[in-house]
């Protein structure tokens, strides 16, 4: 009978082909998204010092293939390094995706609150508003919603009261929470 190295059941063959391919296609794509985020937010994440250096230097490069190629090199440093090395990494950036998504929803709800503002029904909208928000400055608030809707219909005209609406929109949704 002829035994294959397969047929041993207590050697301990690692991960298969496959499984190895998505480690390093998952460690590809958090190493884009590292790339893609702001330096700002980038600075407040720990990583690797030669992790660091190598997003700097990627970050400089403009041609496409270069830059492909230099991804593919990031992420390959990233693979010497332990996993548990990104842990936190990875947990900053589910964090940060789940506040974006949050952020962007509610930057949604201001921009409709807003066109429903400045729409027919603009003086229930404000009425309401009024109503949910009662230390707001109601001269305020209705003199913006009136120049925004000059500003709507007047062409070439800078939309500064319309920018401002959603200012004070916004810095009044901030007192809420």
């Amino acid at each position: 009978m002829n035994r294959n190295y397969t047929d041993d059941p207590d050697h301990d063959y690692g991960p298969t082909r496959t499984q190895q391919r998505r480690d390093a296609l998952a460690v590809l794509e958090l190493a884009n998204q590292l790339v893609e985020l702001p330096p700002t937010r980038l600075a407040k994440l720990d990583l690797p010092d030669d992790v660091r250096d190598e997003i700097a230097h990627l970050r400089r490069i403009t041609s496409h293939i270069a830059r492909k190629r230099e991804l593919a090199f990031l992420a390959k440093l990233m693979r010497r390094h332990d996993t548990e090395a990104f842990d936190s990494v990875r947990a900053a950036l589910g964090e940060n995706r789940d506040r974006q998504r949050q952020e962007t929803a509610a930057m949604h709800r201001m921009e409709a609150l807003r066109e429903r503002l400045l729409g027919d029904d603009g003086d229930a909208a404000a009425s309401e508003l009024i109503e949910q928000h009662p230390g707001v400055d109601r001269q305020h608030l209705r003199a913006l919603i009136r120049q925004a809707r000059v500003e709507k219909t007047t062409p070439n005209k800078p939309p500064r009261a319309y920018r401002e609406l959603f200012q004070l929109l916004k810095s009044m949704q901030g007192d809420e929470t």
